[in-house]
């Protein structure tokens, strides 16, 4: 079948991984047990060979709808045609004992809700990204997927008659009278020791569903934001929590791989793993939230499990998996086209050996809130934020690759810099609040030494505005972090000629194209990298935080910060979910859903409901 398009899938999980499901019924993507995990059901990233779980209609003129479940994570798809309304309700179980065997397993009910509706089901695995082949046998209604190994095993649990498909596949087409319900439970056997099986009473199968909606109902109560926009902003605090690795507290950038920055592009990366730099930035807004386990279960990653590895006197690798182990080095799987063509496939990320200096700023600003809303933070993991602020010290100087990850050489990043002085900043802050011993004078020197530098050697006089690296012309969207880390006042005019600069369109040397915001110009390439790429999602929330700021200089700027949110808003999809990026025509791009885009839609909608209440 055609491929879907990226906006038109929802996601689930369980705090452990979770599945996109097609508008059209489908599960296209789910790795399992984790994240990282290698794919189950894979057709988001080739729609012939690479597996899929699809419930749908036998019918013309189907037409889909979806939605949560209020609240909550459960998603359901609605299928309307003229003999008939279905529903299906996806879910991954959640708020069960940690060894529970629930937290294996993939829910699917679909019912009739009107009229008659006809199904068909099809459940075809693909192991190992689909490298590995598999046999496949149904017994007493339960149909097992075994590729003969002790991690590739699961199995589907209905009482509607399989039968076995060439390729390893089971399928079945079912009638539904209104009222009627059937169930499908997908789950792997090896975290489990034994087959999936249905529920044996009617209180038994609707247990899974009531703790699922008691669980995210009673998360989601403990948001303290009561302004604006507040369902939008619970739906991105849900989706943040769902990149959330409970079992270690960490926080993965996205839960996809290789969706394209550019349809028929090679950007395509893996995002399924704990980024120092994007876990930090989700706690700033599980903290402007007042979801405060959150921000503790990251700084319990770091402490437990990041931190297990010595990193004394060398630079601290900018991603981890969710163990904090090293990230598998880059492998392309060729045996994939990639979505809508768009290869190569990669698993493994090459961000794994590359310094990216801006990372101590974003870690040391989210250790330091954490400190002031969450709790105190003990001496001996200050011992270790002092001696990172002393290597910050001798080594701030050096070129690094940077926050867009450029693989075209090292460069002295004007963002880099920036988020230096903030980690030294923030040190200084925090030893002051908590009267910790430190080298407060150094850090102060080096501190301030960094801020002449970059207002000295970021600052372009031509361009009249900070530009991407030191003698570069280029302009970069980091440029508008500078007031939110109060690095400069918003109204400084240095900051006010850098925004004029970046709202002008790019054929004007501007990053601005009706309201999206590039990360740099789209041309001519600099990243080292062939191709392009959409605007970022989390650069237009930046430019929207920034006019907010700048407000008080330009009042009109404020009404612009307004249409440019409300703009952004209408660039999710119908779920109120986003990608990384966004194409000119609309369409959603990169590895989606993307905590970058999340947290930064989060921050700008705080700050912009809170000046537009001072008015």
């Amino acid at each position: 079948m055609p491929y879907l398009a990226i906006e038109d899938y929802g996601i689930i999980g369980n705090l452990r991984t979770v599945a996109l499901v097609g508008i059209n019924g489908s599960i296209d993507w789910y790795c399992s047990p984790n994240f990282d995990s290698s794919s189950i059901f894979g057709a988001l990233l080739d729609d012939r060979k690479a597996g899929r779980f699809q419930i749908a209609p036998i019918a013309d003129q189907v037409r889909r709808k979806q939605f949560y479940w209020p609240s909550t994570n459960i998603l359901v798809t609605r299928f309307s045609h003229e003999d008939g309304i279905a529903e299906l309700e996806d879910f991954m179980p959640v708020g069960f004992d940690a060894d529970s065997p629930s937290y294996h397993q993939l829910h699917r009910r679909v019912r009739c809700v009107r009229g008659t509706v006809r199904l068909a089901v099809t459940c075809r695995p693909a192991f190992d990204y689909g490298r590995a082949a598999h046999e496949v046998q149904v017994r007493d209604g339960v149909a097992i997927f075994d590729a003969g190994n002790d991690k590739d095993r699961f199995s589907l649990a209905t009482d509607v008659p399989l039968k076995i498909q060439d390729g390893g596949c089971v399928s079945a087409e079912f009638d539904l009278e209104e009222g009627q319900s059937k169930t499908f439970i997908f789950q792997n056997d090896d975290g489990t020791g034994k087959p999936a099986m249905l529920p044996g009473s009617e209180a038994e199968a609707k247990l899974p569903f009531e703790r699922t909606v008691k669980f995210w109902q009673d998360w989601l109560s403990n948001c303290t934001y009561r302004g604006r926009w507040r369902e939008r902003i619970e739906r991105s605090a849900l989706a943040l929590k769902l990149l959330t690795y409970e079992p270690t507290g960490a926080i993965v950038a996205a839960p996809t791989t290789s969706l394209p920055e550019v349809i028929g592009g090679s950007r395509n990366w893996d995002y399924r793993y704990a980024w120092v730099r994007d876990a930090a930035f989700t706690v700033y807004a599980f903290v402007r939230l007042g979801f405060t386990t959150e921000a503790a279960g990251f700084v319990n990653w770091l402490q437990n499990y990041v931190s297990k590895h010595p990193h004394t006197g060398q630079q601290l690798p900018t991603v981890f998996t969710i163990f904090g182990e090293q990230v598998p080095d880059e492998v392309i799987l060729d045996h994939w086209e990639g979505y809508m063509g768009s290869g190569p496939v990669r698993i493994g990320n090459a961000a794994n050996k590359q310094y990216q200096a801006d990372i101590y700023g974003e870690l040391m600003d989210s250790l330091y809130l954490y400190n002031k809303h969450v709790g105190p933070i003990n001496y001996d993991f200050w011992v270790r934020i002092r001696r990172r602020l002393d290597w910050i010290c001798d080594n701030w100087q050096l070129p690094d690759e940077g926050i867009w990850e450029m693989r075209s050489g090292k460069q002295n990043f004007v963002y880099s810099k920036l988020m230096n002085w903030v980690a030294l900043d923030r040190g200084v802050r925090l030893a002051d609040k908590r009267s910790f011993p430190g080298n407060r004078e150094r850090w102060l020197t080096e501190r301030d030494a960094i801020y002449e530098e970059v207002m000295t050697k970021g600052w372009n006089e031509k361009r009249k505005a900070f530009t991407q690296y030191y003698g570069s012309d280029d302009l970069d969207a980091g440029a508008l972090i500078m007031p939110l880390v109060f690095f400069m006042a918003p109204t400084d005019p240095r900051m006010i000629s850098t925004i004029e600069a970046i709202l002008k369109q790019p054929k004007d040397g501007g990053l601005v194209s009706d309201g999206l915001v590039y990360r740099y110009p789209p041309q001519p390439r600099v990243d080292g990298l062939p191709g392009e790429e959409g605007t970022f999602n989390m650069c237009s929330f930046w430019l929207v935080e920034a006019l907010t700021r700048a407000g008080a200089h330009n009042a009109e700027w404020l009404d612009e910060a307004r249409m440019l949110f409300e703009r952004m808003l209408n660039y999710a999809n119908h779920l109120g979910l986003y990608a990384e990026q966004t194409s000119a025509q609309g369409q959603a791009l990169g590895n989606y859903p993307q905590a970058f885009t999340h947290l930064a839609m989060i921050s700008a909608a705080f700050n912009l409901d809170r000046t537009l209440g001072k008015g």
